[in-house]
């Protein structure tokens, strides 16, 4: 058996390609649509864009639209049925019609082998200085993030594609204002890169008239370009997937990841991706999206954040499963702590790596009381999650990575936890949607408010990863705090001292905030200010629940690069 392929025992069944009830799309790929004519890019000019941007990449990206787009759109359409079972009173179930499959004794393939030890993951926006600085940081994997930690402008998303282009060659070079150089270190982290979801667009590239899906934009350039060369360097393109909400949406991935060998060039099983899951109905078909992405599959990951913010976005409409503080929604939760073990024993049976979560605190200088109190926080979470049986963990600043390894390395002597016993405990759909016990403060209200503000604010000028507060924010972190907010005016959930939430009251915050901004940015109005203050009074306060705010912000948001220069 050669590397790339993966082990089954038993070979269960492809899940049937009927349509499958609850995602109103059908299970098989659409024929594809005739797109008339080039590609149309309507960006503006970017430095070394032409590198990027040529005619043959270009037809790569339309060939990838004119095949996948109309599965694409489907399948977002179909999107909902989860929550459709929520509001009509029943509980989830895992699906029937994949029952084989998560029965089967079949396995991935074994990682390849600078994808083996993962411990330590470090991830941020494909900004110059920070891809050189992240692979510099002593992490194992970095992930160029196209998704979350990027504020998606034309001349950001084009830049990051030629930072990434040089980082594959080790060509990049990045020199301060203040004269300092950046070069990469002769041994880097190993390489992966986010797309963003299934439900962005990229609004500068039209095919046919219509805005082109963001995944295979952010995907397509990124293989075009480097494939080859990663290959040659003994390394892979390795990916992180995320947003999935359905195992088709991951049979979709895997069809665009085996167009693209076939048409690169490049040997079957090649692409690896990992899966972020941070949804709640995918949390209830990890099995069936490992075997989806078949010899593609490198694991699944916890995307902690995200995953509150869907599992809100699940229960938005129901007045008795409203949320408390976000602060009392730790790990140790019980419906994180099912969600985690249940990603483990599904990854671990499947001879897949299991990821936790992101630690996005950064060092804190001038106060050593307040950094060691954050540093034992981090440790004590990837403590956490290596005892509970993690392959690797996540963080935010290069600074953690010392410390999130030596956790790792204390706990976790072997590269990884593979091949450890299974848990004999069974995780069961009422587990994962135990409803959080807690409290809402007057504190928890403002801490939300001035979060959103404060971030969107940020992502409107162009910058996607933001420190606030000493952690390092980014847009999941402004899903949660919104959606918590609207779930709480739309409920008039009760405060722990008296009274109840309202519009009034989060936009009382608001101004306070906004205030407190300006007297912090030394009493100038910042241009993006009041536009964020706008759209998140909009969002909490609409009748109907907006289902992603970068979503809703985009055609407001600015082309200043927000990053730094090629």
């Amino acid at each position: 058996m050669g590397p790339g392929r993966a082990r089954r025992i038993g070979r269960p069944p492809r899940p049937n390609r009927r349509p499958v009830r609850g995602t109103g799309s059908v299970g098989r790929r659409a024929s594809p649509t005739r797109v008339r004519g080039p590609l149309e890019v309507r960006g503006t000019e970017v430095p070394r864009s032409d590198e990027v941007l040529t005619p043959e990449a270009l037809d790569f990206l339309r060939e990838l639209i004119e095949r996948f787009e109309p599965t694409r759109r489907r399948l977002l359409a179909g999107r909902g049925g989860f929550r459709a079972t929520l509001a009509a009173g029943r509980v989830p179930a895992f699906p029937a019609e994949t029952r084989r499959v998560r029965a089967g004794r079949w396995k991935v393939p074994p990682p390849p082998k600078d994808l083996t030890d993962r411990r330590v993951e470090i991830t941020g926006p494909v900004d110059r200085k920070m891809i050189i600085n992240a692979l510099n940081s002593g992490a194992k994997v970095f992930m160029a993030d196209f998704e979350d930690s990027h504020a998606p402008t034309w001349p950001g998303t084009v830049a990051g594609q030629v930072h990434l282009r040089d980082a594959v060659r080790r060509s990049i070079r990045y020199r301060s204002p203040e004269g300092r150089e950046y070069r990469l270190n002769d041994r880097t982290a190993t390489l992966m890169m986010r797309p963003r979801g299934w439900h962005l667009e990229e609004r500068h590239v039209l095919a046919g008239g219509r805005a082109v899906s963001a995944s295979l934009f952010d995907l397509g350039l990124y293989l075009f370009h480097n494939a080859s060369e990663l290959i040659a360097r003994g390394t892979g393109p390795y990916f992180y997937l995320p947003k999935l909400e359905h195992y088709l949406e991951a049979r979709l991935w895997n069809d665009v990841f085996v167009y693209s060998e076939k048409r690169l060039g490049l040997a079957p099983g090649t692409i690896r991706a990992t899966v972020l899951i941070e949804t709640l109905p995918a949390a209830f078909q990890m099995d069936e999206i490992l075997y989806e992405l078949r010899d593609h599959s490198a694991g699944l990951n916890c995307g902690r954040w995200d995953y509150l913010f869907s599992f809100l976005k699940q229960v938005r409409d129901d007045p008795h499963r409203v949320f408390p503080d976000r602060a009392q929604l730790a790990m140790t939760t019980p419906f994180l702590t099912a969600y985690t073990h249940l990603l483990i024993r599904t990854c671990h049976r499947r001879g897949a790596h299991a990821m936790g979560g992101m630690a996005a605190q950064i060092p804190i200088k001038g106060d050593p009381a307040a950094n060691e109190e954050a540093m034992a926080r981090v440790i004590a979470d990837k403590e956490r999650e290596v005892r509970a049986g993690h392959d690797g963990t996540w963080v935010a600043h290069p600074g953690l990575v010392p410390v999130a390894m030596r956790v790792f390395d204390e706990e976790m002597p072997t590269a990884n936890q593979i091949d450890r016993p299974l848990s004999t405990e069974r995780i069961g759909p009422g587990q994962l949607l135990v409803i959080p016990k807690g409290t809402v403060t007057a504190e928890g209200v403002r801490r939300n408010t001035r979060v959103a503000l404060r971030y969107l604010e940020a992502w409107l000028g162009g910058t996607g990863c933001v420190p606030i507060d000493h952690l390092m924010e980014d847009a999941a972190t402004v899903e949660i705090a919104r959606s918590q907010l609207w779930q709480w005016i739309r409920h008039g959930a009760p405060l722990e001292a008296g009274g109840r939430v309202d519009r009034a009251l989060v936009r009382q915050y608001l101004d306070s905030e906004s205030e407190r901004f300006r007297a912090e940015s030394g009493g100038t109005d910042s241009p993006t200010l009041a536009r964020a203050r706008d759209l998140i009074d909009r969002v909490v306060s609409a009748p109907t629940f907006e289902e992603f705010i970068t979503e809703y912000a985009y055609p407001y948001l600015g082309d200043g690069a927000g990053g730094n220069e090629p």
